[in-house]
């Protein structure tokens, strides 16, 4: 084998087999290393880009950082359909397979722990937004189109629309606590994520929930009705996003998904997908 390893995940042996020439990152096929009862899987990557100089210029390219996280993601999709994998952070890579087999003994009490929490469940993201309905400032017969004849005028119509949309604000910060109150009684467990910035997330509206919910995967049908049921109560600017499932990202345990790589710098960025949804 030649050039570093790139560790997507550590898992259990798999009851089925992954999809025929799946591959990941830099388009390199993904392998299963076996040791101690776990299973890594990893790809081989060129040194050229993931040792630690070119992976940190990398890590600065947003292009290259995109089309990484899509290949990582892939592989992780991909695991998600047999296993409960434990997904490591992006751009965790060692110098060879003894370094990889070094990492899984080092942390192998963590990661049997953290599997069997996670045994059988999977992670969806349900994000609220507050979206523009085009009705601020419409109070009184001029409607939200009415030019203002006067400064005093177009003053009290600025106030009219921050009021009404301080208003549709509050709304969806009350829906928002009522929704994730009653998914988090439907889930294991629940991570309130910090809001995401909609420049970033390119997504329409402000974000007033980015939560992630630890659901069976027996009983995510269920979670998933329930979740399109609150999608008939919202009100007028007020949106609901489902995403998932997913791998646990949110809820693996910081010292099983750290990376410490021999090469390169392992474990730099945060893992991709909903999890950091």
């Amino acid at each position: 084998m030649t050039g570093l390893r790139y560790v997507y995940a550590v898992c259990r042996p798999l009851a089925a087999p992954l999809q025929a020439e799946l591959t990941g990152v830099a388009g390199a096929p993904a392998k299963l290393l076996h040791h101690h009862g776990l299973i890594a899987v990893v790809s081989d990557v060129p040194e050229r880009d993931f040792a630690e100089e070119p992976l940190r210029a990398h890590l600065e390219d947003i292009d290259w950082l995109a089309a990484t996280a899509r290949g990582h993601q892939q592989v992780i999709d991909a695991l998600t359909a047999v296993t409960t994998p434990l997904p490591l952070r992006l751009a965790t890579v060692f110098r060879d397979d003894s370094g990889v087999r070094v990492m899984i003994e080092e942390r192998e009490e963590v990661f049997l722990r953290t599997l069997e929490r996670l045994q059988g469940r999977v992670e969806w993201g349900v994000k609220v937004y507050v979206e523009p309905t085009g009705q601020e400032g419409t109070a009184g017969s001029d409607g939200p189109s009415a030019k203002p004849a006067s400064g005093r005028d177009y003053l009290r119509q600025r106030r009219m629309k921050a009021r009404a949309h301080e208003d549709t604000w509050q709304r969806a910060e009350q829906f928002a606590g009522r929704l994730h109150s009653l998914l988090s009684e439907h889930a294991d467990a629940a991570r309130l994520h910090a809001p995401q910035n909609s420049a970033l997330s390119r997504a329409s509206g402000q974000n007033v929930l980015n939560a992630a919910y630890l659901v069976p995967r027996a009983t995510s049908e269920e979670f998933v009705e329930i979740v399109d049921r609150t999608k008939g109560e919202e009100e007028p600017g007020i949106r609901v996003e489902l995403t998932g499932p997913w791998a646990a990202y949110s809820f693996v345990e910081p010292a099983a998904s750290e990376g410490t790589g021999n090469a390169g710098s392992a474990g730099n960025t945060g893992g991709v997908g909903e999890g950091d949804s």
